[in-house]
């Protein structure tokens, strides 16, 4: 199996409203959001690739119009903006379009990170 990954970055603010008051992220905050789309594939195609990075421009466009320094409780609705909803988001966004596509991640902090995988 080979598998390749890209990074991408972008900024925006949220606010998880379901959470209790007293929680810090029931406040509106912000992150420094990182994304890591992974595909994978047994077969290269007929240049070597699993799929060319630049056609991987298209979620690039799509963070930067959509999610980059946007609120996404505006952008996504209130129930799915922790990094476990985003990355589900962000995978089924892109899996329509290349069907390589096997896991994205979200980091909010240095320090943690979420997934979504099939």
């Amino acid at each position: 199996m080979y598998t390749i990954k890209k990074e991408f970055h972008f900024s925006a603010s949220h606010q998880l409203k379901q959470m209790p008051d007293w929680h810090p992220c029931a406040r509106l905050h912000g992150h420094n959001y990182v994304v890591v789309i992974e595909l994978q594939s047994e077969q290269l195609d007929q240049y070597g690739f699993v799929r060319d990075y630049l056609e991987l421009k298209a979620f690039k466009e799509y963070i930067d119009d959509k999610l980059d320094h946007r609120h996404l409780n505006e952008v996504l609705g209130n129930e799915c903006t922790t990094a476990e909803r985003l990355a589900r988001h962000l995978y089924d966004w892109a899996s329509v379009r290349w069907p390589e596509v096997s896991a994205v991640a979200v980091s909010e902090t240095p320090k943690t990170w979420a997934e979504f995988r099939p």
